[in-house]
């Protein structure tokens, strides 16, 4: 079984892999994902249905921060698909604290992405973080 991180970026490639392809077969993205030794887990299943069912309500709240002019197919793939996962955990995810949310969603930027993506993500999501 994997852990929340190792669930996180699964989710995130799945959720990579599902934006470029929305039809493709999920189980076998987990399996491309994940490799055939690991089995998704149930918080990487949770954040892949979350994010795609509140898909058009992250959006608009993504675009609401955007600088005036910015539209999401501005944004790269690895970023914008960081951001819904982001943004999804921060206020869907009540027992995760927004801190930690931000925090993985930051080096998720980083790894996937560059060091600007990273500040990008951290100034988007960080107006939604309670203090």
């Amino acid at each position: 079984m994997i852990g929340r991180h190792e669930s996180r970026e699964a989710a995130f490639k799945a959720l990579f892999a599902l934006d470029g392809n929305p039809e493709a077969d999920r189980e076998q993205v987990y399996q491309d994902v994940l490799g055939d030794d690991q089995v998704a887990s149930d918080y990487m299943v949770a954040l892949i249905d979350g994010v795609l069912a509140h898909e058009a309500e992250l959006d608009a709240a993504i675009t609401g921060k955007l600088k005036a002019g910015w539209r999401l197919d501005r944004l790269t793939r690895p970023d914008l698909v960081v951001l819904r996962l982001g943004l999804y955990e921060v206020q869907y995810e009540p027992d995760l604290p927004d801190k930690v949310a931000v925090n993985e969603a930051i080096e998720l930027a980083k790894k996937y992405s560059d060091d600007q993506a990273a500040k990008f993500v951290n100034g988007i999501l960080g107006q939604y973080v309670k203090a």
